[in-house]
């Protein structure tokens, strides 16, 4: 099959003589199924996009995402809602009459270069390679690029068939090797869900470019990984990046040979990248017969255990933002195909974090397309980027998931929204912190690892916590309780740390796209709202609550990160949690999240310590505003709290000027006196800084007669 949506991209860096072609096979695809590894469909009577997932097929293939996983199986029988004996010991059951997808397409090679290779940035659950009949290989990540060269099996001349196989569920793989722990997917979608492409050079082939920022001294240390697939030859690796000089170096590769090589360039008056300023540089290496252009950030991240603070181009820097679950979206029925719509991801990432004040993303167990990243580049994210797993499983292979975690980070490190490299989800293995420890060296940058719910790999590594208060409402936990908290590292993450903590779950009041509990949070609606609540009462209390919950837990300065979950999930009756989007197609957001969220989250914090449900009329009473100032200059200007009553009258009011040292935090006591008049009132805190917008804290109360 020809297909006709194949663009041909010549990169040709300027002042660079050498030339590498590479071939975007990103389109429309045949795709059939088999129950044998090795039954090549003898027909291919389906088409599905690529990148994409199987389920877009047309016509549509029965039962395709059913997989019941040991992790749902096992939650199932602990819930009582599965009988003891439907435990296995298996990574799964599949649901579904098959076990490969198979996809097809054909494409014309340019003029004749040394080597061809082909990119498949991510596929799942496996990918194996045929060219015009002939197997190249096969590839076990699920979650990484995988390469496969097509020299000896290309027509040059003429049309070349392609064919992809992948797994049609997790079972499809060899129990050594990781395909996803989840326990909370209830469907696991198949397909080739990154971009496909070939690229054709001559040699020596460039293999890898890192490059990793030197802020100290302006400088860039650049890691090129290169091998010659023909006879000996020497050659020129040059290196060429705006605002530096070229750089040169003579080198001889026998036949077969792969050489790393370092180097050190100095770039004039560089321009830091940061979330506010994400400028962006590009390099370009050539061999004399390849060439690769790679974009960086001069941006360093780290964290200090001493201050228990995140380290952005040396400043302290506060992480604001949320949580992106895209495996979890690929079971949702309105994802289709948005995922791979970029004015949709870049409303997603852009648009909408602004209007919130987010400057960061968790990648929640499960990677992206390479498009994200790419975005979030652009946008100025700081991404703690989780690979998937959530628990560990004995049956795999260390080495396997060693040589996984590798090719994560290779197909990660130039991106400077790449932020911390996140092995775990709530997940407690001492194997992971061994393979942590073996890979965390190949990162030039040394960025920081966070690790679920095991101790930090490193001294200066932060920890997750997951302070889930409302999970315990009613059961060990009231939310007047919130007013002598302090906000400090709980429980939920099961170890004494003085590490760095990024709180990146909180809130556990969860609602589904039209305003029903999930299957987690309908005991805590009965509590909160009583049984006969509506969907728009809700909606406003998970708002409210949330945004307090975000207050306090900025307010208190013990996170380094505060991270909401979750921005972007799976929403459908049976569900553990859900996203805040009335239309995710439109990505339109519940209006009530947005208006509190977008306040919660402001540079400029405040929080209204102050939880009380009812006070008594005629009471003189202090109320404390807690005030943080994200920013890296004072904030000044006038702090007014207020009591408002029905009809948005005022009844009480007070003001003082405040002043929050840059990345500073301070307290103010204000006494107000209650109303005579029983009712429900309103009490705000709003700063008003000299420069910029008001934000606000309020909390609503009654008033009761003596």
């Amino acid at each position: 099959m020809k297909n006709t949506l194949l663009a041909l991209l010549l990169l040709l860096p300027a002042g660079l003589s050498a030339q590498r072609q590479t071939l975007s096979l990103n389109g429309v695809w045949e795709i059939d199924e088999s129950l044998g590894a090795g039954d090549i469909p003898a027909a291919f009577r389906h088409k599905a996009p690529v990148p994409g997932l199987a389920n877009l097929a047309e016509p549509a293939f029965p039962d395709v995402d059913r997989f019941d996983s040991f992790e749902n199986i096992r939650k199932k029988v602990r819930l009582k809602a599965l009988p003891e004996s439907a435990m296995i010991a298996t990574v799964g059951v599949p649901r579904q009459n098959r076990n490969y997808f198979w996809y097809r397409t054909s494409f014309r090679a340019p003029a004749k270069k040394e080597t061809a290779v082909l990119k498949v940035n991510k596929a799942q659950f496996g990918t194996a390679v045929w060219l015009n009949g002939r197997k190249i290989g096969e590839y076990l990540g699920c979650f990484t690029a995988g390469y496969f060269h097509l020299t000896q099996a290309i027509q040059w001349q003429g049309e070349n068939t392609l064919i992809v196989r992948i797994g049609a569920h997790p079972a499809a793989l060899p129990e050594t090797a990781p395909a996803g722990t989840d326990n909370e997917k209830l469907k696991w979608s198949p397909g080739i869900y990154d971009a496909v492409s070939v690229f054709f050079a001559d040699n020596p082939v460039i293999e890898s470019v890192q490059v990793a920022p030197r802020l100290a001294t302006s400088e860039i240390v650049v890691q090129t990984k290169v091998t010659n697939h023909g006879k000996d030859r020497s050659f020129a690796l040059r290196h060429k990046v705006a605002d530096a000089p070229e750089s040169a170096e003579k080198l001889t590769l026998k036949a077969g040979e792969t050489r790393t090589v370092v180097r050190t360039l100095k770039l004039a008056n560089p321009k830091l990248w940061t979330p506010e300023t994400p400028h962006l540089y590009t390099i370009e290496t050539s061999t004399g017969g390849d060439t690769l252009a790679t974009r960086f950030g001069m941006r360093e991240f780290r964290f200090d255990t001493a201050t228990k603070r995140a380290y952005l181009n040396g400043r302290p820097y506060f992480l604001r933002g949320s949580n992106i679950t895209l495996h979890r979206f690929f079971e949702d029925p309105a994802c289709r195909r948005l995922p791979w719509d970029e004015k949709w991801v870049r409303k997603l990432l852009t648009e909408i974090p602004k209007r919130l004040s987010w400057n960061s993303f968790r990648f929640c167990i499960g990677p992206v397309p390479d498009l994200w990243l790419d975005i979030a580049d652009e946008a100025g994210l700081l991404i703690q980027n989780e690979f998937f797993v959530w628990e560990y499983r004995d049956q795999w292979d260390t080495e396997e998931l060693a040589r996984q975690y590798t090719d994560w980070m290779r197909d990660n490190w130039n991106h400077p929204s790449q932020a911390i490299w996140d092995a775990s989800n709530e997940t407690r293995s001492e194997k992971l912190m061994q393979i942590i420890e073996r890979v965390r060296g190949l990162d030039l940058s040394n960025r920081p690892w966070e690790n679920g719910y095991n101790l930090p790999a490193g001294p200066d590594d932060p920890v997750e916590d997951h302070p889930y208060l409302f999970s315990r409402l009613g059961r060990g936990f009231e939310i007047p309780e919130l007013e002598r908290m302090t906000g400090a590292k709980t429980t939920n993450s099961p170890h004494p740390t003085g590490h760095p903590v990024i709180i990146n779950e909180y809130g556990w009041l969860w609602l589904n796209r039209d305003g029903t509990p999930t299957e987690l949070t309908k005991d805590v609606y009965a509590r909160l709202l009583g049984p006969i609540a509506t969907a728009g009462q809700r909606a406003e209390a998970y708002a409210y609550y949330l945004g307090g919950l975000t207050e306090f837990w900025r307010a208190h300065r013990n996170a380094a990160g505060v991270l909401h979950f979750v921005y972007l999930t799976v929403s459908y009756p049976g569900g553990y949690t859900s996203d805040h989007f009335r239309d995710v197609e439109s990505l339109r957001l519940e209006p009530n999240f947005e208006d509190y969220i977008a306040q919660a989250f402001k540079p400029l914090g405040v929080y209204l310590n102050f939880w009380q449900p009812k006070l008594p009329a005629g009471a003189e009473r202090s109320f404390a505003v807690m005030m943080v100032n994200d920013e890296s200059s004072v904030a000044r200007g006038r702090l007014a709290l207020s009591l408002v009553g029905g009809g948005g009258r005022e009844v009480a009011a007070a003001q003082k000027p405040f002043l929050i040292p840059a990345l500073g935090q301070q307290t103010y006591q204000m006494t107000l006196r209650v109303p005579d008049d029983a009712g429900e009132y309103w009490i705000k805190a709003t700063a008003y800084p000299e420069v910029g917008t008001p934000t606000l804290s309020r909390r609503k109360f009654t008033v009761e007669k003596r």
